[in-house]
């Protein structure tokens, strides 16, 4: 996993070799962020990324097709800068304490949310608003956040592990949807109540007394 803020290598034609080429890659970014919260998806256009981002029209199509691409990329950012905050805060976790790697995981989303620009329209891509996301992104915070858990319960990380990881992903997500709308920052007693729907259903899976007798 990259926690440097490059993207992720399918998204883009090439890529960036040279460290000017990045930092042009990482403003075309930035301006699709900007725009994205300033006048939404279908306003979008790569001739205005460029022109935000102060670069020539084509430095944009040397590493994106088209703006969906642009924005694929944009949301693969955003899914690398999370899995890092994640990181960084659970490092000093004890092992086996899933519920503080489960406040890490509400709490980094929380703030990306409300401050990381884009984020409230793209995410990590679930909400782009035209035509199917990449095979399998659907899937990919649930995939990531199952191998936390599992290098962080010593539970193997299996299609069970996986299974359990995306229905708390989907589920939270809904909620935390309706938070948002509710308020510009996020109703904090919905978010609460989020918070409390995970560890109730995640404690059936990841506490030890619950694996060792799942009848109980």
């Amino acid at each position: 996993m990259q926690h440097d803020g490059r993207v992720p290598h399918p998204h883009l034609r090439r890529e960036p070799v040279q460290a000017r080429s990045a930092e042009r890659l990482t403003r075309i970014l930035d301006a699709c962020a900007e725009l994205l919260d300033e006048s939404g998806y279908e306003e979008l256009s790569t001739r205005t990324v460029a022109v935000r981002a102060g670069v020539p029209i084509g430095s944009v199509y040397r590493f994106f097709g088209n703006k969906r691409a642009l924005v694929d990329a944009l949301a693969a950012r955003n899914l690398d800068r999370y899995d890092g905050r994640v990181a960084e805060r659970v490092a000093s976790l004890p092992p086996g304490d899933w519920r503080g790697l489960l406040d890490a995981v509400l709490d980094e989303y929380v703030v990306m949310k409300r401050t990381a620009p884009g984020f409230s329209l793209v995410d990590f891509g679930y909400r782009i608003p035209v035509g199917a996301p990449p095979a399998g992104a659907e899937h990919a915070l649930a995939d990531r956040l199952t191998g936390f858990l599992a290098a962080r319960t010593g539970r193997d990380p299996d299609a069970g592990l996986r299974r359990t990881v995306l229905v708390a992903v989907e589920a939270a997500d809904a909620v935390l949807q309706l938070a948002f709308r509710i308020a510009d920052e996020g109703d904090t007693a919905v978010i609460a109540e989020a918070r409390a729907l995970l560890r109730a259903y995640l404690a059936g899976a990841l506490d030890p007394e619950a694996a060792a007798d799942p009848a109980g």
